[in-house]
């Protein structure tokens, strides 16, 4: 992805989180424990997945995909903004942006695509469970992971080809601690129509998604209305219950942050629920898939005997 600059501005200033010192130093080391819990708790998440053979299934697939989007997700803003806490000018360069907006939007859209295939996932597993296997095959479960990789690269291209576009020959800081969209075309010089147009049928998109997912959910709860049994009841809960968390998580967050800020005030809460969507969120998936899981807490403590083990066979002559 060439970034090709016809603009006046070389590089943009970030405001960051807050401009009161006194703040600096404590959401520094907040968002610096936010970030080890958030990269330990996703990477011993996706070992756990991959030692673990009876966790080789199409939920846990999509479940390792979601924690790497996660993962890789935090890389993307997170560093930069723990620099800005320690560094006299939060700085970064046109390229930097662009770059950092695109691997943005990529994670963000994916992950959206992801946590519609595993409520897809479940619907099947609930309401079909007799062509469950056939119906999510490792190849169709291989292509609704590519498709939803494919999609978040596309969305992404297009919001990056659009904003490089734009001509930036005003003001250069971004009342923001992270290149997004709306926030930069605030500061755009020329018509954002085409933007805001993309935006506008990427918004749709989402809003597909979140159909898709209200409606595989409600056809499990229509379903599950029919169930006698209460073990049954309890079977699907324990199952779906950390995937709508999780969902009601991204996109209850992820849209209070989007809605274009129509006042100041309104931009600096948007800052929060930012923060919330971009730092909290990934954060806390991990923990939720965990602890409302048995057959990941099982997979943890055998885990943790394995090495336990290893360890004092190690330790014995």
């Amino acid at each position: 992805m060439a970034v090709k600059n016809d603009s006046s501005v070389i590089e943009f200033i970030f405001m960051g989180l807050t401009d009161q010192p006194e703040l600096q130093l404590p959401l520094f080391f907040l968002l610096l424990v936010n970030y080890v819990v958030t990269v330990v708790g996703n990477l011993s998440l996706i070992n756990l997945i991959r030692l673990n053979s009876h966790l080789h299934t199409p939920m846990y697939f999509f479940l390792f995909n979601l924690t790497f989007i996660d993962l890789c997700y935090s890389f993307v803003f997170i560093p930069k903004m723990l620099m800005s806490f320690i560094s006299e000018r939060n700085i970064i360069s046109f390229a930097g942006c662009m770059t950092q907006l695109f691997f943005f939007c990529f994670f963000a859209n994916s992950e959206c695509y992801v946590l519609t295939a595993m409520a897809y996932d479940r619907y099947v597993a609930i309401c079909k469970p007799l062509l469950y296997t056939v119906t999510m095959s490792p190849k169709v479960c291989s292509l609704l992971m590519s498709g939803s990789y494919m999609m978040g690269f596309a969305g992404a291209m297009v919001h990056t080809d659009c904003m490089i576009r734009l001509n930036f020959c005003g003001s250069n800081i971004i009342n923001h601690y992270v290149c997004d969209i709306f926030p930069l075309l605030q500061l755009s010089c020329s018509s954002t129509y085409v933007n805001e147009l993309v935006v506008s049928i990427a918004g749709i998109v989402v809003t597909v998604s979140g159909l898709i997912i209200f409606l595989s959910y409600a056809l499990i709860l229509f379903n599950i209305l029919h169930m006698s049994s209460s073990k049954g009841w309890s079977k699907v809960f324990s199952t779906c219950g950390s995937h709508i968390i999780t969902v009601g998580l991204f996109f209850g967050f992820g849209m209070l942050t989007h809605v274009k800020p129509s006042s100041a005030g309104f931009v600096e809460q948007g800052k929060f629920f930012s923060v919330v969507y971009t730092n909290v969120v990934p954060m806390l998936n991990p923990f939720i898939y965990s602890l409302r899981n048995k057959d990941v807490r099982l997979a943890l403590k055998k885990t943790v005997k394995r090495m336990t083990h290893l360890a004092q066979a190690e330790v014995l002559p």
